[in-house]
């Protein structure tokens, strides 16, 4: 019986290996496929973990995995309280995976509660000056100000290369933004002799902020000298300021300054005006000429 029981769990962690070993061949062809399609490097890696947590979790071979399976595998992370974002992330891996690459149809029809929208921090102007002010260095205080005055995520900006400036115009460029596009930024013009100075003995290829080492800046540094400049300002004790602070500040000001939701779209870079929406809520009524209709009676 010891024997039989031994071989038993032999052949078991055999046949555990094998279909881990088809799975595995399974997945790099996802990500040949998605690469292909240009999807980007961070939607590919969640796509690949949500896939790798999925198979684990149904121990079975992907050729064998119905529609039952995945909708339970879903419901058991609503019961572990994920966000329903998390949620339809891991249904779209799912699809993607079984359309894509296997070629099923997978039409998964489960509903989930989307945790409600919450109204992004935003810093008054007076508080981005003093913000900016606060900051000694300055190469940082630069780097602030253009992440600020551009609109940028944070990745875009230490990923800013020399040629995409456009100084005599007052724009840059975007290279293969957030969904791969590229797009048009604003360069301040309070701060575009700073930085002809900064870019002054850099060649085309060099990126526009470059540390003591002659590396890249890493987005943890900006924070760091983000939260530093917040404390020495006396933010940091009544709201957590990270670079997308500074993105949803920038956004909010210029509705404030009149500009349309359009424009604003554009300079974010949104894939649809409804993203761009929220920023208009941000922005007091009276800056964007809405009166109540009770001033009209």
């Amino acid at each position: 019986i010891f024997i039989f029981c031994l071989n038993c769990r032999v052949v078991s962690k055999i046949f555990i290996e094998i279909k881990w070993l088809l799975i595995m061949d399974e997945l790099y062809k996802f990500r040949r496929e998605a690469e292909f399609r240009r999807l980007s490097p961070r939607t590919i890696e969640s796509y690949e973990n949500c896939l790798r947590k999925f198979f684990n979790w149904v121990r079975k071979d992907y050729r064998q995995v119905t529609k039952k399976d995945v909708r339970e595998f879903l419901e058991e992370l609503q019961t572990r309280n994920f966000a329903g974002g998390t949620i339809h992330i891991y249904l779209n891996a799912i699809k993607f995976f079984f359309e894509q690459i296997i070629h099923r149809n997978f039409r998964i029809d489960i509903r989930y509660s989307k945790r409600p929208q919450k109204l992004p921090l935003v810093l008054s102007k007076e508080e981005v000056r003093a913000l900016i002010e606060s900051i000694s260095n300055e190469k940082h205080r630069l780097m602030i100000s253009l992440l600020y005055g551009s609109g940028m995520r944070v990745s875009e900006f230490v990923n800013l290369k020399v040629k995409d400036l456009e100084l005599d115009k007052n724009y840059g460029f975007v290279r293969q933004g957030k969904g791969r596009k590229d797009r048009i930024f604003i360069i301040p013009s309070t701060i575009r002799e700073k930085l002809m100075g900064e870019i002054e003995n850099k060649q085309p290829e060099d990126c526009v902020f470059l540390s003591n080492r002659n590396e890249k800046y890493s987005v943890a540094t900006i924070q760091a000298i983000l939260e530093k400049s917040a404390k020495i300002s006396g933010l940091w004790g009544t709201k957590r300021v990270h670079p997308h602070t500074l993105r949803h500040s920038f956004a909010t000001h210029l509705i404030q300054n009149g500009a349309s939701l359009n424009e604003v779209q554009a300079m974010l870079g949104h894939k649809s005006p409804e993203t761009s929406m929220i920023y208009v809520h941000m922005a007091s009524p009276n800056m964007i000429n809405i009166k109540s209709p009770l001033d009209n009676l």
